[in-house]
């Protein structure tokens, strides 16, 4: 259990250096990258199972422009971050995604609604 924690907590380290190194003043344009991070990093990891996001989670979803957030997906992002989990949480936390937005190398797909 400990090894696991340290790991997500690891993850979670990594995924804010690769986007604080590609990106710039991201949070002044709706993207809330650290946020994300924060709030969010544990349920968009490849390792693990899909679950269901947290209050806190969906909270910054609601606020976050995702189109923006999905340019600054790049390909080292996408080795450890799960696109389709992305796409689950956004769903779950009722945040309707732009059709036809490329996510990191993925497109979300037109049928994109909330449930």
């Amino acid at each position: 259990m400990a090894s696991k924690v340290m790991f997500l907590g690891f993850a979670a380290v990594l995924i804010a250096v690769v986007l604080a190194t590609s990106t710039n003043g991201v949070a002044a344009d709706g993207c809330d990258l650290q946020g994300l991070i924060t709030q969010c990093a544990q349920y968009v990891l490849k390792t693990g199972p899909q679950m269901p996001p947290s209050q806190g989670c969906c909270d910054v979803i609601q606020k976050a422009d995702i189109a923006c957030v999905c340019q600054h997906i790049t390909p080292e992002i996408q080795t450890i971050v799960s696109i389709e989990k992305v796409f689950y949480v956004a769903q779950f936390c009722h945040k309707d995604l732009p059709r036809g937005t490329k996510c990191g190398s993925v497109t979300i797909p037109p049928a994109m609604k909330r449930n």
